[in-house]
Parts: C-alpha cells; sequence; structure tokens
C-alpha cells in the first residue's frame, strides 16, 4: 500500500460506512437491495451528508471570500506601489505587505479553493471504493465497510441498463460497447460540469462588488470558471457512473446554498444587494445595514415632541443677565 492509499484509508472507511448505511435503510422501508435506485440514493444521501458536514467550511469560504472582495483595492495600489520594479529586494517588499494585507482581513488568495481541496480525499476516496467494485467482485472481497455481498450488489446494480461501476472509458475499451452506459456517462457529465459552470458564473456576475471584478483575484474566479469544468468534465469519462452520481449531487447541492447565500445574504455593493433592497423596498422595509434608521427616526421625534410639550419656566430679567 503506498502512502496516497494509506492516507486516503480513513476517508474510505467513512464513504463505505455511509454508503452501507443509507443501504441498508432504503433496503429496511422495501426498497431493492440489489437495484441501481437503491444505490443511486444512498449515494445521493452520502453527498448530503459530506455537504452538511461542511457547511461550517462553506460558510467560511464566504467570509475570506467577501474579505477578499474588500482587500482588492489596497492590492490595487500596492501593485501600483510596486509597478515596474524587479528588483528582488522590491519583489521581497511587495510579498511581504501583500502577506500582512491578507493577515489583517483574515483571507488568502486560495481561500475560495479551500471546500474543494478539503472535499477532494472524500471523492478520491469515494472513487477507490467504487472503482474498486469489480476487482472485489471478482475476488469475493469486502471494500473497508462493504461487504464482499455488498460490493457484488453495487457492481451488478443498473439504471436504464447502465451498471453504476461501468466507465465511459471502460466501456469504449470492451469488445462491446453499451450504448446505455455512455448516454448516462454523457448525460451526467454534462449536468455535472453544467452546474459547475454556472455556480461560478452567478457567483461572479450577482455576489461580487464592481471593483472586484478586476484585478487578480477576478481573473482567478475567471480561471476557476472555465477550468474545473474542463479538468472534470475530461476526467469524468474516467468515473464510476456511480461516482459521477456524487459529482453530480455535490454540484446541485452547492448551486442550491449558494443560490440561498446570494439572495438572503449578499456581499455588500453586489447587484444581488441591490436586488435584495428592491424586494425589501417592496414589502416597505430598509435596506440593508439600515434596520435601526426608522427606530433612530422616531426615537428623535417624539423626543423633539416631548421638547416641544414641555412647559418652559419662566426667569428674571437679572437671572437671564446672570447667564
Amino acid at each position: 500500500m503506498n502512502f496516497f492509499n494509506w492516507l486516503l484509508t480513513p476517508f474510505r472507511w467513512v464513504m463505505s460506512f455511509l454508503m452501507d448505511m443509507f443501504h441498508s435503510f432504503f433496503t429496511l422501508i422495501g426498497m431493492d437491495r440489489d437495484s441501481g435506485w437503491t444505490w443511486t440514493l444512498a449515494i445521493v444521501l452520502v453527498t448530503v451528508t459530506v455537504r452538511a458536514a461542511l457547511i461550517p467550511v462553506f460558510a467560511r469560504q464566504i467570509r475570506a471570500q467577501r474579505a477578499m472582495q474588500v482587500v482588492q483595492p489596497e492590492l490595487r495600489k500596492l501593485q501600483q506601489k510596486y509597478k515596474g520594479k524587479r528588483d528582488q529586494l522590491s519583489q521581497q517588499a511587495m510579498l511581504a505587505e501583500q502577506r500582512a494585507l491578507f493577515k489583517k482581513h483574515n483571507t488568502s488568495m486560495f481561500a475560495s479553493c479551500m471546500p474543494l481541496l478539503i472535499q477532494m480525499p472524500f471523492f478520491f476516496a469515494l472513487f477507490q471504493v467504487l472503482n474498486g467494485s469489480t476487482h472485489a467482485a471478482n475476488a469475493n472481497e469486502n471494500i473497508a465497510a462493504l461487504s464482499a455481498e455488498k460490493v457484488r450488489s453495487f457492481h451488478d446494480a443498473t439504471i436504464f441498463g447502465a451498471r453504476l461501476s461501468d466507465t465511459f472509458v471502460g466501456t469504449l475499451g470492451s469488445g462491446s460497447p453499451k450504448a446505455s452506459v455512455i448516454i448516462v456517462a454523457i448525460i451526467l457529465i454534462i449536468a455535472m460540469v453544467a452546474l459547475m459552470f454556472i455556480t461560478q458564473r452567478q457567483l461572479m456576475t450577482k455576489n461580487m462588488t464592481p471593483e472586484s471584478q478586476q484585478g487578480q483575484f477576478a481573473r482567478q474566479q475567471r480561471m476557476m470558471m472555465y477550468f474545473l469544468p474542463v479538468v472534470f468534465g475530461i476526467g469524468g469519462i474516467n468515473f464510476p457512473l456511480g461516482l459521477l452520481v456524487y459529482w453530480t449531487a455535490t454540484n446541485m447541492w452547492v448551486l442550491a446554498q449558494q443560490m440561498w447565500v446570494i439572495k438572503h445574504n449578499p456581499t455588500p455593493g453586489s447587484l444581488a444587494e441591490k436586488e435584495l433592497n428592491i424586494r425589501r423596498a417592496a414589502r416597505g422595509l430598509p435596506p440593508i445595514g439600515q434596520k435601526d434608521a426608522p427606530a433612530k427616526e422616531e426615537n428623535t421625534k417624539t423626543n423633539q415632541t416631548h421638547v416641544r410639550g414641555q412647559r418652559i419656566q419662566p426667569q428674571r430679567k437679572n437671572r437671564r443677565k446672570r447667564k
């Protein structure tokens, strides 16, 4: 066992245990234990569980992204300060000031990638579990928490005539390619990359301030918007269909989660905040950040009314003169 496989061992046990637990649950309520839809629903619930556990990481990502948007004007000023200075001392000084700036705002250039990086061990672990089902089924072996019987059940389970353990490349490399596997794989790959692209585009067009849509941070976000779907689209032809189900369900969760955040808690100064303020104005509510304004205004009017209604005590002329 190499170091990478050893590192993924606890993640394989977690993912296989969740699959086994949810599969047993659906079997208990009357679903066919060998049906592909039973295993598909189990994979979807594994996705929900993993994503729910990562909600604190997502919240941290949102805070980091907003901090990066705030820091962009200062970062551009810093880049202008050292523009044209290529000597080593100037480059070191610029990097030191950048680090201090990121530390001040508690963010970094790679903060938006953190949830993806944290999820990758779970993704690779599930890949090993699902991709190893063929060998394990033939050898009558278990895979981590999945018994040999459960492994055979998953290996032979089908949806729309395609086995969840099959891959697009694998069926093309076989003597007789299965049209059902090719069609299901293409549909899932397109759905997976489309959801990923829409999520990133929605973030850039609605939840970023005009100032943050310029500079290095914006270039990084645009690169991710095009680069990641291409990488996963190419890699998807090697994924088992069960893993494509997992990744498509993950992207659906991320998109829905981001839509909720953008609608109810948008970035200050973004298009989403303007749309939220329009909706609030239609309901007679104050703009975001001005919730206390009506109360303060009412208190001021009450105080002024009280002063106007109060009886002013008469003063003698000599007392007025002393004052």
